[in-house]
C-alpha cells in the first residue's frame, strides 16, 4: 500500500488593495477605529468593575453604530471606485463575481 498523497501548502494569496482611497476618508476611517478601541478598552473596564449592566449595554451600542459609519465609508469606497471598476472595465464574468460580491457584503453588512 502506498503512502497517501500529500498536498502541498498553497503560498498565502497576496492581500487585494483597494483601488482609490481618499486620504481624507483614510484618516478619518482611522481615527473612528482609534476612538472605538479606546471605547473597547473602556468597556473591558466597566466589565471589570462590575458596572451596572444598562450602562455597559449602552455603551456597546455605541461601539456597534461607531463601526457601522466605518462600515458605510469602506462599503461606499468599494462602490465607488474597486467594484465600479471592475463592472465597467473588466470581463462579464467579472463584473458576475463583482455583482454577487456586492449582494453578499449588503446582506452582512446590513444584520
Amino acid at each position: 500500500m502506498s503512502a497517501p498523497a500529500r498536498s502541498r501548502p498553497r503560498p498565502p494569496a497576496a492581500p487585494r488593495q483597494a483601488l482609490a482611497v481618499d486620504p481624507a476618508t483614510r484618516a478619518a476611517n482611522r481615527n473612528r477605529l482609534r476612538r472605538i478601541e479606546g471605547q473597547i478598552r473602556g468597556l473591558q473596564r466597566m466589565v471589570e468593575e462590575d458596572r451596572y449592566c444598562p450602562d455597559i449595554l449602552v455603551q456597546i451600542s455605541a461601539v456597534q453604530e461607531a463601526l457601522r459609519t466605518v462600515g458605510r465609508s469602506l462599503m461606499r469606497n468599494h462602490l465607488k471606485h474597486c467594484a465600479t471598476h471592475a463592472i465597467v472595465h473588466g470581463p462579464p464574468e467579472q463584473a458576475e463575481k463583482t455583482y454577487d460580491e456586492l449582494l453578499g457584503l449588503i446582506y452582512k453588512h446590513s444584520r
